[in-house]
């Protein structure tokens, strides 16, 4: 069984992260999601709309998802693809080459965002129109 992991916030939950879910999903067998706690948030500077349990259970609820695991600390990341067995560690293009250090462990594939579609544009859109 081929294991891939992913990590992110997932709040306000839209068509860019099913998508980059769903080609998370094609590169192996098992889909493994890191989801940021509120304590991580905290640390990065920044909020979640919904608190990590609800986030988990959106995440948990998505057909491409197999397993949804808190991620608490920024540096978890060997730790993650060491314990669980991990093939593959994948997130956005956003990204690229900061955590290229993985790849003594595991692939790293970094996925084209989806154009026109994140939080802080939706958070961005919905404060133009008082919502």
């Amino acid at each position: 069984m081929k294991r891939v992991i992913t990590y992110g916030t997932f709040d306000l939950l839209h068509y860019g992260h099913i998508r980059l879910l769903k080609r998370a999903k094609a590169l192996g067998d098992y889909l493994i999601v890191a989801c940021s706690t509120e304590e991580l948030n905290a640390f990065k500077g920044k909020t979640s709309y919904h608190p990590y349990e609800e986030r988990k259970a959106m995440l948990e609820a998505i057909r491409y998802v197999d397993l949804v695991i808190p991620e608490s600390k920024w540096d978890q990341k060997t730790h993650d693809v060491q314990y669980y067995d991990v093939d593959v560690f994948t997130i956005g293009d956003d990204w690229e080459g900061e955590f290229d250090y993985l790849k003594e462990y595991c692939d790293v594939v970094y996925l084209p965002r989806t154009e026109g579609i994140s939080t802080t544009k939706i958070r961005q859109d919905l404060e133009k129109t008082n919502i």
